[in-house]
């Protein structure tokens, strides 16, 4: 059976999924019950001056049925009283001395202010520091969240303050809302900072209530931008981790990865992509903390399957194959195969193709069914009929070259080479 074990930093715990900071981790009765579930770690919610959060505070954005496929939050840190918030992570660590505990942390914007903090946390016996450089509403207009990830020199030297007094290791949490996160991210390794977590919510509007006429979520009758998080931001998280991954500098220093993870196999890839744990909000607000029992089966399986023995056997093994578009074979040539035993003859792929794509694909009316076929001199392998069909492996792509070299479409053609040409 796989090894799930992590060590990030010396921080041990028994799996790579940690909570992150957010609701599900403000207070010990969540906290506990996490753990007690199984969940390998928390990153306890960003403590800092004792702040009142508004009413309501959450939006959501449904797709195809889905409940939030995207979620959205105007809650802001921690408003419970800073004693209290230490005082419960001493005893969460007392009664889960082998979990990781994380505490993220945001500080006023001033040396004496950050050591204060650092201090106070590291008297509760926490295994790390993150430091909340990430979060897209409210706090900036006091020159702290994103306000500090988005400028590398300010986020810099913040980070040289805190290493000037930590003892234990500390996280630095990017922010997504800048161009790239790799300025910011080398800053802060060549500052010092132990590890680096991304992405934190992206800034947004969920939509409009279109009966009241105001964004969501409503606060007496306005809003504000939001962190965008969930599946939806994944694609995106994915992105910027690789950057981090690629970079000679941020690639020096762990990474903990976040951004959309829902499932064993959203976490395998952030992996894959460089990430040593996986952090995850959104879907244990939708879903409860149950669902560690089959993130942790779910990639204890995956492992067995491909070999892998632990983590470490695979982490970052995806980041090579991503490179610039100019590097890619111009002459790398797939087509399209539509297996009509497995065909439901709905005709999405032709639609797709006919309106939007290459026209690569005949229809033939019949009774009782219509039937579809792929011009295999026209596909120029897309992929967009595979997406688009409803069926799992009816459509698949199929490499065709000649001996070693690779042949474009209209070469394909030129030389009249049948479809299953290999």
């Amino acid at each position: 059976m796989a090894d799930l074990t992590t060590n990030f930093l010396g921080i041990r715990s028994p799996n790579p999924f940690w909570l992150a900071s957010a609701p599900p981790t403000d207070k010990l009765l969540n906290v506990q019950r996490a753990l007690e579930a199984g969940w390998g770690g928390v990153v306890w919610k960003t403590l800092g001056a004792q702040i009142k959060n508004v009413s309501s505070r959450y939006s959501a954005v449904d797709y195809n049925n889905q409940r939030v496929m995207g979620f959205n939050n105007i809650e802001l840190i921690s408003d419970r009283p800073l004693e209290l918030n230490l005082r419960e992570i001493r005893e969460c660590l007392r009664l889960f001395p082998d979990r990781a505990m994380i505490v993220s942390l945001m500080a006023d914007n001033d040396r004496a202010s950050w050591h204060e903090m650092i201090a106070k946390v590291e008297d509760t016996g926490a295994h790390g520091i993150e430091l909340n450089f990430g979060c897209p509403h409210g706090m900036n207009e006091r020159g702290m969240g994103s306000a500090v990830g988005q400028d590398p020199e300010i986020a810099r030297m913040v980070v040289e303050w805190v290493m000037e007094k930590a003892t234990i290791p500390v996280i630095t949490k990017l922010t997504p809302n800048v161009h790239s996160v790799v300025p910011t991210g080398k800053a802060v390794v060549q500052a010092g900072t132990n590890a680096l977590s991304l992405i934190n919510t992206i800034q947004s509007v969920t939509g409009i209530d279109l009966d009241t006429l105001i964004p969501n979520p409503n606060v007496a009758g306005h809003s504000a931008f939001g962190g965008y998080c969930g599946p939806a931001v994944k694609p995106i998280a994915l992105k910027m981790l690789t950057t981090i991954s690629q970079d000679p500098v941020t690639s020096r220093v762990p990474v903990s990865g976040i951004g959309g993870i829902s499932t064993w196999k959203d976490a395998a890839e952030f992996m894959l992509l460089g990430a040593t744990s996986v952090q995850v909000c959104t879907a244990v607000m939708k879903y409860g903390f149950r669902i560690i029992e089959d993130l942790c089966e779910g990639l204890s399986n995956w492992m067995d399957e491909k070999g892998f023995a632990t983590i470490y056997d695979f982490i970052g093994k995806s980041v090579p194959a991503i490179t610039k578009w100019e590097a890619l074979d111009i002459n790398y040539h797939i087509i399209a195969n539509i297996n009509q035993d497995k065909c439901v003859h709905c005709g999405l792929c032709y639609i797709a193709c006919e309106d939007t794509s290459h026209q690569s694909i005949a229809l033939s009316y019949g009774k009782p069914y219509n039937t579809y076929t792929v011009k295999t001199e026209e596909c120029v392998g897309c992929n967009l009929c595979k997406l688009v069909c409803p069926v799992e492996d009816c459509i698949t792509m199929e490499e065709h070259r000649k001996g070693d070299e690779y042949l474009n479409w209209t070469e394909y053609q030129k030389r009249g080479l049948p479809l299953n040409d290999h």
